[in-house]
């Protein structure tokens, strides 16, 4: 492809990427308007409300003011002043990320995946600040300067992560320029750096699934309280259709609040609250039926926590095997190079699952809603704790040949050999063997990351 066709195909994906993201709540929201409010209210106010949720879930703050009978009704804390919700329903950035990934899969086999990425940055972003012009709404606005940066950015974040799989599979030389810089790092650190990298991914998202699990067995669990609480709620068969597609939007901070959960330090809804091992203690909530599979207080609670453990020991164990063609050293310093990455592995995992805490968590509401989430540092501490700890005794056990392992093994075949009485030279014997050729190491056994 020529440059304007790459640049035509970019622009086209994150239009379509901006249509997809708004367009899925706006035909809710349509349908609503026809069967609850049957097309008596102007429509523009649920392509408003569309546009916010969907830059809301990207990550940009919304700064909402409630009119006064609207606010008595909900009995809140400081919900008679303007406020600011930024709580983002992760689904939408999810979706996001899943079509800018798809936009750079294709990108990543153009002869032009760089302009190909910065127009279509440059056209989110463009689109970002036209809806934002026709979604304004007195008592409800978008931050701008959020909503023309960090939309974009998300949307670019995916198209970097499917561009470069692209890359790497048809080795462009940009992919080697990338792995060049890896390839400067010593050769006994090169194998250490690779594992703590790829083991901290695989716990960070072990645990995520993990979250994920646990949320769809406490939905499944406690199906009944769901249930009460939607029809406490009375909101129709359209009010609970887009509410159940809100929720849906919600299940990514859930999978992520419930991998904090099992970490150790849990989450809040609201100020003064905790859900963790230890219990759980919430005040007055908002009936949403989702907080119906909020996990239950136990006197074992922090016996979950042989979870992570057992993850990180078990990918510990699992990538052990890609150390053990290192060069021989004593065994002292080949025990430090295992906590070490172990450790890497903790740091890696611990930064992972605080990034995410800190993006799923936020202010959903004024007074005491302005705090619900998993505290990011918390998260971290407890993570690298836990993960780190336990991926370095994965490493640690059993089954990696040591050096001085390997010496009082071979000791006795020695000593062996040396009283065996030696045979007869024959002519035959005497002959120098031909050299065996030596293997030639192919770039994907030299280089950690290629395997």
């Amino acid at each position: 492809m020529n440059r304007p066709t790459t640049a035509l195909l970019a622009a086209l994906d994150a239009l379509i990427a901006t249509a997809i993201g708004i367009g899925i709540p706006l035909v809710m929201l349509t349908i609503l308007w026809a069967t609850q409010f049957d097309l008596a209210v102007d429509w523009t106010v649920f392509w408003r409300a569309s546009v916010d949720l969907w830059m809301l879930g990207n990550g940009v703050d919304l700064q909402l003011a409630l009119a006064p009978t609207t606010a008595t009704r909900l009995a809140l804390e400081g919900a008679a002043t303007p406020f600011v919700v930024s709580i983002a329903p992760l689904g939408f950035a999810l979706l996001t990320l899943l079509l800018g990934r798809r936009s750079g899969l294709r990108l990543g086999l153009s002869p032009h995946p760089v302009l190909g990425l910065v127009i279509g940055v440059v056209t989110v972003a463009a689109l970002a600040a036209l809806v934002w012009v026709s979604a304004q709404l007195p008592g409800a606005e978008p931050t701008f300067g959020q909503a023309v940066l960090l939309v974009p950015a998300v949307y670019g974040l995916g198209v970097v992560v499917g561009a470069a799989a692209s890359l790497v599979r048809s080795e462009h030389p940009i992919a080697g320029g990338v792995l060049a810089l890896f390839d400067r790092l010593p050769a006994t650190a090169r194998p250490l750096v690779a594992v703590a990298l790829r083991g901290g991914a695989i716990v960070a998202a072990g645990m995520l699934a993990v979250g994920a699990l646990a949320t769809t067995a406490g939905l499944v669990v406690h199906y009944s309280t769901v249930i009460s609480l939607y029809e406490s709620l009375q909101s129709g068969i359209g009010g609970g259709a887009a509410l159940t597609l809100g929720q849906l939007a919600l299940l990514p901070n859930a999978a992520i609040w419930a991998a904090s959960w099992f970490v150790g330090p849990g989450f809040a809804l609201g100020a003064g609250s905790s859900i963790s091992p230890l219990g759980t203690q919430v005040g007055l909530l908002p009936s949403l039926p989702l907080f119906g599979a909020l996990p239950e207080s136990s006197p074992l609670g922090y016996a979950v926590l042989v979870v992570p453990v057992a993850l990180a020991f078990v990918t510990g164990v699992a990538l052990r095997a890609r150390l053990v063609r290192m060069p021989s050293v004593s065994t002292g310093v080949w025990a430090g190079r295992m906590i070490g990455t172990g450790l890497g592995v903790g740091v890696v995992g611990a930064s992972i699952l605080a990034l995410l805490a800190a993006w799923s968590g936020g202010a959903a509401g004024p007074g005491r809603l302005a705090v619900v989430g998993p505290e990011p540092g918390a998260v971290w501490l407890w993570a690298f704790l836990v993960l780190g700890l336990s991926a370095s005794v994965g490493l640690l056990t059993s089954g990696v040949r040591l050096p001085g392992r390997a010496a009082r093994v071979t000791a006795p075949a020695g000593r062996g050999a040396a009283s065996a009485p030696a045979a007869k030279a024959t002519p035959a014997a005497t002959a120098a063997p031909a050299a065996k050729p030596t293997p030639t190491p192919t770039p994907e056994s030299a280089d950690p990351l290629r395997r």
